[in-house]
């Protein structure tokens, strides 16, 4: 597991495991099916501990290059290593059992819509760090432009808040440290609220403790998205290498 952080309020139900199982595709039959069949198989030796469905925007609905968005309306997964050398660096793991596979990390976070519908565009662009019209960082014009960190205005005071999640995820060093991968999930309308909605963080590093962790301790510390976004599920996984 993870170490604790401040901002956490995990629950049993979307946490831990033993054996992870990821199912992707563009058509949801193909989904519910290959689940059900590999379930069946498994069910002599394990059983499911939890199952978070998740979901981006259908095949062919955005333009192709451009990151999915969240239920906050916000482009999300912008930032990923790129270059061939910085991926094979940062997410292939080189040594013991798991050399040739990598590390991933799932977090359900689950986001307030009610409270988050209440904050106007400005206050929304200002704690994400980008715009919502493309994306862009407040220093930018479009989504892949590179965030700078060191503009101010007029008066003194930083494009990019300190608080910013861009800024507050990044670092000092201003570059990716791991592979991001989101989803959403939508439960549907509960008690006092017509949804119960949020992000399943889907991450890949060679190292959790290393990459990971000290990322997240900088959100907990100072992310104003924090005020909207709670984690309640939380799981570390080894990757095997693949085969042919």
């Amino acid at each position: 597991p993870l170490p604790p952080f401040g901002i956490d309020r995990l629950e049993p139900q979307w946490t831990g495991g033993d054996l992870f199982v990821r199912i992707a595709s563009d058509d949801p039959m193909t989904v519910a099916h290959a689940q059900r069949m590999l379930l069946k198989d498994a069910r002599s030796f394990t059983q499911p501990h939890w199952i978070q469905p998740g979901f981006r925007r259908a095949a062919g609905t955005t333009q192709q290059g451009s990151s999915m968005r969240n239920l906050f309306g916000q482009v999300d997964g912008t930032v990923n290593p790129t270059q061939d050398a910085e991926f094979e660096r940062l997410v292939w793991s080189r040594d013991g059992w798991v050399a040739g596979g990598t590390s991933m990390v799932v977090r359900r976070i689950h986001m307030d819509l009610d409270k988050w519908d209440r904050l106007d565009r400005s206050g929304r662009e200002q704690s994400i760090g980008r715009t919502l019209e493309s994306g862009a960082p407040l220093t930018g014009t479009h989504e892949y432009d590179a965030p700078d960190f060191s503009a101010t205005h007029p008066n003194g005071f930083p494009v990019i808040p300190e608080f910013a999640h861009i800024r507050r995820a990044r670092g000092s060093g201003g570059v990716p440290q791991i592979l991001r991968q989101p989803y959403n999930y939508e439960d549907g309308p509960h008690a006092g609220s017509v949804s119960n909605a949020g992000l399943i963080f889907v991450s890949y590093q060679v190292n959790p403790v290393a990459q990971f962790v000290p990322m997240q301790r900088r959100l907990d510390e100072l992310d104003l998205l924090n005020e909207w976004t709670t984690p309640i599920g939380s799981a570390v996984c080894a990757i095997p290498p693949g085969c042919a």
